[in-house]
């Protein structure tokens, strides 16, 4: 067969087929071409191509005679034989002496004396000290709390300080902190796939501040469907693509940020206006604070682990403590009144500012972001500090209506 291999592993040659000629059909006559078949001897002897010679003819190979010229050659018997009497001895190697003197390059000696090493100097040694940035210093809640009680104390001065030295200035300092809380809650929405216009917002945000602190209660909230409508408007030139879902995140944006913080505008309205605003201020800080410390020193129980697993009931329980009396405190000194008038307030205090907070921490979640903003030291940006604050100013005045 065509391409087939020996047992040693080397290629058997191909055998060309017969064709064999008409004129060698015709006349009969053996071909000398190879024809791969075995020929028919006729005359019962082997042909001269397949003879094998007999021993004694000519071409024969005498066996034994090979065999013993084989074994006479040295290293041709056995792998294993013994050496014969008769082998070449193997020649040592020259034993290694010293060199010769006429093939070794002389060698320069340098009489000078080697230097010894310097003695260790003996004694304490001191380390070499070098200078390592030391990191900020952060509390368990993983805030940096120096900073965090430094923006709070000045944020607090500059409040108290507006509110006594000329009303008005209150109002500035809320129309900013609106505008810039607003610019960073539209630059965390635009995030995802809401696109709210930011400039109607804007200025329909700081307009409806304004209106609150000349007109009131009424001109607040005409001033929020004013805007409401303005980005109504404004949104139809982009297009009826996310239309919807852009107009209802600047309705969002506007009733959670001008709109409840017109309610702080309108505290300062009455004669003792100062002193609701730091009623309203003051029970918010205690919640915070007392939950702050609480939660820290001894919360265990996470409060609502789906929304923010910072929050735990033992801080929620501090938070109503520190409420209860500082608005039992507030209302007996400052406005002259029962003190459960207080407690009351304290408590509705506290519920709207953990719902607040947990609010924006489940918009903040949803967004896949840890703080709006950059601003503030050890709290974030001002949504951040804002986040309890803007519902609690309508409780506030709501209550505060009510029982003074």
């Amino acid at each position: 067969m065509a391409g087939s291999e020996r047992l040693d592993g080397t290629a058997r040659p191909a055998r060309r087929r017969a064709q064999p000629l008409a004129d060698d059909a015709a006349s009969g006559a053996a071909s000398d071409r190879p024809t791969g078949h075995i020929p028919r001897v006729s005359n019962g002897s082997r042909s001269a191509r397949h003879h094998r010679p007999e021993p004694g003819e000519d071409g024969a190979v005498d066996l034994k005679a090979l065999l013993a010229e084989y074994s006479q050659v040295p290293g041709g018997g056995r792998r294993h034989r013994r050496a014969a009497a008769d082998d070449p001895p193997v020649e040592a190697p020259p034993p290694i002496g010293p060199p010769d003197a006429a093939t070794t390059a002389p060698v320069a000696v340098i009489d000078e004396p080697i230097a010894a090493d310097p003695e260790p100097a003996t004694g304490p040694i001191t380390p070499i000290a070098e200078p390592i940035a030391e990191p900020a210093k952060t509390s368990r809640a993983g805030r940096n709390l120096p900073a965090a009680i430094a923006v709070g104390l000045g944020a607090g001065a500059v409040i108290i300080g507006s509110l006594f030295a000329y009303r008005p200035s209150f109002v500035g300092i809320v129309v900013i902190a609106v505008a810039y809380g607003t610019y960073e809650l539209i630059t965390a929405i635009r995030t995802v796939e809401a696109r709210p216009p930011i400039v109607p917002v804007l200025v329909g945000g700081v307009a409806m501040d304004v209106a609150a602190w000349f007109r009131g209660a009424g001109g607040l909230m005409i001033a929020l469907l004013v805007t409401v409508a303005g980005v109504v408007v404004w949104r139809l030139a982009d297009g009826a693509s996310g239309y919807l879902r852009d107009v209802s995140a600047s309705v969002l944006v506007l009733v959670y940020l001008p709109l409840l913080a017109g309610f702080a505008v309108l505290l300062t309205h009455p004669h003792d206006g100062a002193a609701r605003v730091l009623a309203f201020i003051g029970t918010v800080v205690c919640s915070d604070t007392g939950g702050y410390a609480t939660g820290v020193l001894f919360g265990k129980h996470p409060l609502a682990p789906v929304v923010s697993k910072g929050k735990t009931w033992e801080g929620f329980a501090g938070s109503v403590i520190a409420c209860c009396a500082c608005g039992s405190l507030i209302m007996t000194l400052t406005f002259h009144h029962e003190w459960w008038k207080g407690a009351l307030f304290g408590a509705a205090i506290v519920a709207t500012a953990t719902l607040g907070d947990l609010g924006e921490s489940m918009i903040k979640r949803d967004l896949g972001i840890k703080d709006m903003g950059k601003l503030l030291p050890g709290h974030g940006g001002v949504m951040d500090r804002l986040d309890s604050l803007l519902p609690c100013a309508a409780v506030a005045y709501l209550v505060l209506a009510a029982y003074v």
